[in-house]
Formats: structure tokens, C-alpha cells, sequence
């Protein structure tokens, strides 16, 4: 039953970061194949697949039916966080294919659903660096970075554990937008990427100056995300 479920590699590779018996929250679930290939694997789970809208919510629902897995899985309509309720006992929480704007927004909106969420694992397709402030900020130490390549795109998956003590690692603003744990790491995917972003960055820079009223502190921004991107690169030479 598991082979025909149409599970994406960067779903796949999520779900690796999600504890044996978890309970946990698929925000965005869209048709629900997150929770499904997490149930169908591991009886001992369960699942909340929220979702925002009408459509991909009865998507979520039917899915659910055909693998028989209503025991296990609840589908619930709604904005981000909203859908928990307080007799919950949903300890991780998954939050990936949107921007990480729109992530950054849902976690900092829900905040006070977050009390008994020990993991938070993120995948945002684009602004990373909003994801990383959101979860550093609210109370937790980001603890796995991973870069995966689908479909021609790089998407970057970010795990984040509750901080139990005061030791809550600082991060710079250079390790928000490129990633700590990935710079360490220092794979081809990391190259790929800011080769890519590094030439797209100075044609936007190069309009910025052009543009009639000019925003200095924009263009200061992007010129120091530019040399941070050259140093990396450089730094693979």
C-alpha cells in the first residue's frame, strides 16, 4: 500500500527528522501524503493534517479514507496553528513547501500553541533566513540543516529542538541567511545554490542603483548578503 502513496523525495527526507510514536502536526498538509507515509510506516504514530483551505482539505480527508488510516490521522481546516487545540498532545510540528515568510508569520501568530512542541522541522522554499530568526527567537536551538536538490530546485530543511536550559545558541546574520549548520557542512548543494543566488543578487543590485529614488539601506543589505555569498564561494576554491 505504501509503494503507491506519491511521496516526493523532500517529503521523504522530513519525515526522517519526525520521532518513532510521534504525534505530531503537519501544517500545509495539502492531500496528506506527509502524515499517510508517516502512519503507514509507524502504527505507533499520530497525526493532525491542518489545512487552510476547502480544496486540499477534502483532498487531505479522502486520502486519509483510502489508506484507512482514520484511526490514526485527524484532518482539520484552518489557519496555521489555529487548528491545535488545548488537550492536543502534539509534541512536533512540520511546516514546509511555502515561503519562509509566510513560516516565519504561522509560528510567530501561533506562538502560544508552541508550549509543548519539543521540534519544529521547516522547510521553507524560499527567504530561509526569516524561518531561522523565527525559530531562534522563540525558544529554540536549530539542530539539523539539510540541503536536498527536486525537480531542479534546492530546498533547505531546518530542525529546530525546544531549548531546555539558557544555553540558546547565537547566531550572526551571516549564519541566519546562509545557514550555520549547512556553512559547516560546506556540500556541492551549498556551492550549487549561492553560485545560482550570487548572479540573480548583483542583477538586483544593479537595478536598485539604477532606480529613480534609491534605497540606500536595501542596497547595503543586498551588497553584504553578495559578499557573504562571495565568501563562500571563495572559500571553495
Amino acid at each position: 500500500m505504501i509503494k503507491d502513496l506519491p511521496l516526493s523525495y523532500r517529503l521523504k527526507t522530513i519525515a526522517t527528522y519526525l520521532s518513532k510514536g510521534t504525534k505530531f502536526i503537519d501544517i500545509g498538509s495539502d492531500h496528506a501524503y506527509l502524515p499517510s507515509y508517516v502512519c503507514l510506516n509507524d502504527p505507533s504514530a499520530k497525526a493532525i493534517a491542518g489545512e487552510v483551505n476547502e480544496g486540499p482539505f477534502n483532498s487531505a480527508k479522502q486520502t486519509i479514507k483510502k489508506y484507512d488510516l482514520t484511526g490514526q490521522i485527524e484532518v482539520r481546516l484552518g489557519d496555521g496553528l489555529d487548528v491545535l487545540r488545548p488537550n492536543d498532545s502534539v509534541y512536533e510540528v512540520v511546516i514546509a513547501g511555502m515561503g519562509g515568510t509566510l513560516i516565519r508569520r504561522i509560528l510567530e501568530n501561533g506562538q502560544h500553541k508552541l508550549r509543548n512542541i519539543t521540534r519544529i522541522i521547516a522547510q521553507p522554499n524560499i527567504d530561509e533566513r526569516d524561518t531561522r530568526i523565527a525559530l531562534t527567537t522563540l525558544g529554540y536551538t536549530i539542530v539539523h540543516e539539510q540541503m536536498i536538490e527536486e525537480n531542479e530546485h534546492i530546498y533547505e530543511i531546518i530542525v529546530a529542538d525546544l531549548v531546555t536550559d539558557d544555553n540558546q545558541t547565537k547566531w550572526t546574520d551571516k549564519e541566519l541567511f546562509l545557514g550555520k549548520i549547512l556553512l559547516s557542512k560546506r556540500d556541492d548543494l551549498l556551492i550549487k545554490k549561492w553560485q545560482s543566488q550570487l548572479a540573480a543578487h548583483r542583477k538586483i543590485i544593479q537595478q536598485m542603483k539604477q532606480a529613480k529614488h534609491l534605497n540606500q539601506s536595501k542596497i547595503r543589505q543586498f551588497e553584504k548578503e553578495q559578499t557573504w555569498m562571495e565568501e563562500v564561494l571563495a572559500n571553495n576554491e
